[in-house]
């Protein structure tokens, strides 16, 4: 993402935005903790009305458990680009909401996330694909870089951890599928669905 353009706006001052989206597949009915995981965090940045503060705090807390259960990562994708103007940013991170809100069995609505007394569950085989997107300010070649590794999501993880410590954040987002209970992503809706993932 990284050009002589880049260089060019520091010299002239401009600030630097990032938008980026990450995707990470993960499957088996042992990452069933991981959905409550999801969902709680869910539940607070929408009672939080967007709060990014709060929103901060969960994205670390879903960016650690993703960590805890990379046993189960089956593959990822990511994509994003640097925009130097703030309004621009803002345009394209409602329109990776939007998608990401969008995508099979996702949904960005407070009612879709169930409440804490019912059970969560994934078939012994069950497929789960978290989207976090991000906007922040300044450069982190750890989240700028092709991440379809496991060495490198772990690193663009950590880093989005980093951020929200370094109060750099701009914009988060957390979306998953499936969101709803009793809901099932199947190997052929993976692939028709999320065809950017690449297998790790």
């Amino acid at each position: 993402m990284s050009s002589w353009q880049d260089s060019f706006k520091k010299f002239t001052g401009k600030t630097r935005f990032v938008v980026s989206r990450l995707f990470i597949h993960l499957a088996g009915s042992e990452v069933t903790p991981l959905l409550g995981v999801l969902n709680r965090a869910v539940r607070e940045i929408v009672a939080s009305e967007g709060n990014l503060e709060v929103a901060g705090e969960e994205l670390v807390e879903v960016c650690q458990s993703l960590l805890q259960y990379d046993t189960y990562w089956q593959s990822a994708a990511n994509e994003g680009d640097v925009i130097w103007n703030e309004g621009e940013a803002g345009d394209f991170f409602d329109e990776l909401f939007t998608d990401s809100a969008s995508r099979y069995l996702s949904s960005g609505d407070n009612e879709d996330y169930e409440v804490d007394d019912q059970p969560l569950t994934l078939s012994p085989t069950g497929n789960l694909v978290v989207m976090l997107t991000v906007a922040f300010e300044g450069e982190v070649p750890d989240i700028e870089a092709d991440l379809a590794s496991m060495g490198a999501m772990t690193l663009a993880l950590k880093a989005l951890i980093n951020l929200h410590y370094q109060e750099k954040l701009r914009g988060i987002q957390i979306h998953f599928s499936p969101a709803r209970l009793g809901d099932e992503l199947d190997n052929e809706q993976l692939l028709l669905n999320f065809s950017e993932l690449i297998p790790l």
